[in-house]
């Protein structure tokens, strides 16, 4: 990293305006319904026993306008935090995840929020003190938000490559890309997809940070070449005519994890059943999305002024696996689509946060040394889903393991959550010093 000492990269990233540099580094038919594994169970009618009620109701948790907010959203909409006694919860938007973080540190009591909407790795960087100027805000991550439903987008100006998941023939000729925020997933994803075809992120080509509801104006205005965001943002750059989808993340990494639904320990340390509570209307919500009957309805209610305000033109396809790539490619009724309850989408598998870690160590984030193991265990609360999960009924969701076993990706590379040294050792482009 040569213009910005790290933790002045670290301290600041996410907060990019259209054109600002903050550093270098770092169709309309329906899918198909759900199969015998993926049935939704119906939801019961809470009934709040008085010796299981919440400490407090109140709650205030952060989202960013990402399509994997839906949960959040619609949990908040459809009276679900009501329904299990969080009846003041306040949803609210932030403007990038430099703000999430900065919320989090100073938490409700300070003015800022109890909880959010969070890249899974942002709790462990935030634990660790590594985005926050050292100060360590202890972490927990209650559940996974969503699989899948992540885009790698490309300026017009590559539209003849056709590239998609091999992107040796950008070498040489992609010079910015953008991600938003270091060590997030958006980073992770951007810089395996590069490094897999020997496009060496910082050495080959600038990594900056741009907050995700400003990608499309910086990709018009020829700020970068390309970038890695959420939906909705990945079709709007389609829809917009301004940039083309190279691949949706669910290509990378069939149903990987993406969001998480995290909290300040000492909020649910000090409140064990309003953390029950949450984590039922959140769970309960994400069935909501899942079912294809709502889809159309969730779509409206997101995209509404005080949430994205965005059409719901921009999010409605890729949300039922219709994907218009914007340079001739698509994919019908893909079960790449966003997932949010079925095939343990919710459950925050260690496995998958050891991953992150692993990857982290690899850009340099974390020392080599780290004890990842210890961490996940401090910052993955996958036990109080558990609990919640068996509160309203939902034992059958519950997997057998807390890891979800060997991953493998696009490129042929796997991951055994059982030796993450043998993994990281077998990777031919990695720079341990950020």
């Amino acid at each position: 990293m040569s213009s910005f000492s790290r933790r002045k990269f670290l301290a600041t990233a996410g907060v990019t305006t259209l054109g600002t540099l903050l550093a270098r580094g770092c169709g309309s038919s329906e899918p198909p319904a759900p199969s015998a594994t993926e049935t939704l169970a119906p939801a019961p009618t809470a009934n709040v026993n008085p010796a299981d009620a919440p400490e407090t109701p109140k709650a205030k948790l952060g989202f960013i306008a990402l399509t994997d907010a839906a949960p959040l959203v619609i949990a908040k909409e459809k009276g679900l935090f009501d329904k299990y006694g969080m009846t003041e919860v306040e949803v609210t938007k932030q403007a990038s995840w430099a703000v999430t973080r900065d919320n989090l540190v100073l938490g409700s009591d300070g003015g800022g929020i109890d909880g959010a909407h969070i890249l899974s790795p942002m709790p462990y960087l935030i634990s660790e003190g590594i985005v926050t100027n050292g100060k360590k805000v202890p972490m927990y991550i209650l559940a996974r938000l969503n699989l899948n439903g992540q885009g790698i987008s490309l300026s017009n100006a590559f539209k003849d490559k056709n590239v998609t998941l091999d992107s040796a023939p950008l070498k040489g000729a992609l010079k910015k890309v953008a991600v938003t925020f270091p060590g997030g997933t958006h980073d992770m994803w951007m810089r395996y997809w590069l490094s897999a075809s020997g496009i060496e992120p910082v050495k080959d080509v600038d990594v900056i940070v741009v907050p995700p509801p400003q990608m499309v104006a910086n990709v018009k205005a020829g700020a970068m070449d390309a970038f890695c965001v959420g939906e909705p943002w990945p079709l709007q750059t389609v829809n917009q005519d301004v940039g083309y989808t190279a691949i949706t993340t669910g290509e990378f990494w069939k149903d990987h994890p993406e969001k998480a639904f995290a909290m300040r320990g000492d909020w649910v340390d000090k409140n064990p059943k309003a953390t029950k509570a949450l984590l039922m209307a959140v769970q309960e919500a994400q069935q909501w999305c899942d079912n294809p009957s709502n889809y159309e309805e969730m779509c409206q209610i997101v995209g509404r002024d005080e949430w994205f305000k965005v059409p719901v033109t921009d999010i409605l396809d890729r949300t039922k696996g219709n994907f218009d790539m914007g340079n001739g490619r698509k994919l019908e009724n893909s079960d790449l689509r966003q997932i949010y309850w079925n095939r343990n989408a919710s459950y925050p598998f260690k496995s998958h946060d050891l991953w992150f870690l692993t990857e982290n160590i690899r850009w340099g984030y974390y020392p080599a040394d780290t004890d990842t193991k210890k961490l996940v265990d401090a910052v993955n609360r996958e036990d109080l889903w558990r609990e919640a999960a068996k509160a309203w009924g939902q034992e059958a969701a519950i997997p057998a393991s807390t890891s979800r076993g060997v991953e493998t990706f696009f490129d042929g590379v796997k991951f055994d959550p059982e030796n993450p040294k043998a993994y990281l050792d077998g990777l031919k482009i990695k720079s341990l010093k950020a």
